[in-house]
């Protein structure tokens, strides 16, 4: 017996990397000091473009939507969602990204699913002014099933510690400004998917009438990024706190940036919620309560702010691709950090 009879292709490995090589390159930034292939990415920081310069490291992963991908074969777009969503979860603190690393795992390497899972992580990077700095494939036959992978996105970014966003300055008073998702971005899969495969028996390919398109393209739709967006308003101090609303929906992952003494009430009318939203609520009958801290509702991120820069704030963001971002909430006493819901 060899290696490739026990299930691992090292010459399909070996075919993966090449097809990768130059994806990756395309991401480099001027601080990369490596190629694909070094036994460890190597990135120098401009060290003088900061006063004190703070790292903001984040991992992730795509979670159960990758079974959709599986279904569909449609592999493009989960490599954006896992970048997306890493640099996300660094902007909230303020912090530019600097490179990304990945982890693909799989039961047996397919090289033209490798390219393409990586093709949307470089495009993403790419979008993001990150460097694909490197990562790992692994082939590992018997422990995943056949034509399934998993992965996971390790970001590393950079701010200068006196505009580090931790939302120690919110007060009661301040609101809330909600910026529109692209869709279930990373999370709530698990549920969306018994809704619509086990309880409706639709396939990836069923065309859905209150949705206006097919099942894969909406559940596939990608992570937004709110970087472009975002980084021009940083400077100033005029955004106290953010938060991207990720698994937990808004109730979970607001009070991860509120001082102790502040709670968050939370208009839910003040934005229409998207349609596929609504289309799983009714179609699953799931209280409201459930869909509150399983999906972001159509809101993708939250940014406190003073009431007085929050209209300046909403104007600025739909100039830069923000459209229909608004006020949704505002910070009242409250112990501990929660959030209540007016209008539901």
């Amino acid at each position: 017996m060899d290696y490739k009879d026990s299930g691992v292709d090292i010459d399909a490995g070996n075919e993966a990397v090449r097809r990768i090589r130059g994806l990756a390159r395309s991401t480099f930034t001027a601080g990369v000091l490596s190629d694909i292939g070094s036994f460890g990415g190597l990135f120098q920081l401009e060290t003088g473009r900061y006063r004190e310069p703070v790292l903001v490291s984040s991992a992730d992963g795509v979670g159960t939507k990758l079974k959709v991908a599986f279904l569909a074969d449609r592999h493009g777009t989960v490599g954006i969602d896992l970048v997306n969503h890493c640099v996300n979860d660094i902007l909230v603190q303020g912090a530019e990204p600097l490179f990304f690393l990945d982890y693909l795992a799989t039961s047996r390497l397919a090289p033209e699913v490798a390219e393409a899972i990586v093709g949307g992580m470089a495009s993403a990077c790419r979008d993001n002014g990150c460097a694909l700095l490197g990562g790992e494939t692994a082939e590992m036959p018997g422990f995943y099933a056949a034509g399934e992978y998993d992965m996971a996105g390790f970001i590393v970014g950079v701010v200068d510690r006196p505009r580090l966003i931790n939302g120690r300055t919110i007060a009661v008073g301040d609101v809330l400004v909600g910026v529109p998702s692209s869709g279930l971005h990373t999370n709530g899969y698990s549920l969306a998917r018994r809704i619509i495969f086990d309880g409706l028996g639709l396939t990836v390919d069923s065309h859905v009438p209150e949705l206006g398109t097919t099942v894969a393209s909406a559940l596939l739709e990608p992570h937004r990024s709110y970087l472009s967006m975002i980084k021009p308003l940083l400077a100033g101090g005029r955004i106290k706190g953010m938060a991207h609303i990720t698994g937990g929906g808004i109730t979970e992952n607001l009070p991860r940036i509120l001082p102790h003494g502040t709670a968050a009430v939370v208009d839910a009318a003040s934005w229409t919620v998207p349609p596929i939203f609504t289309w799983l609520q009714q179609a699953g009958r799931v209280p409201v309560d459930d869909m509150l801290r399983t999906f972001n509702m159509g809101i993708g991120l939250v940014i406190v702010t003073t009431r007085s820069d929050a209209e300046p704030l909403i104007e600025e963001l739909a100039a830069r691709g923000g459209r229909d971002a608004r006020l949704i909430g505002e910070i009242v006493p409250g112990e501990p950090p929660s959030v209540s819901y007016t209008n539901l």
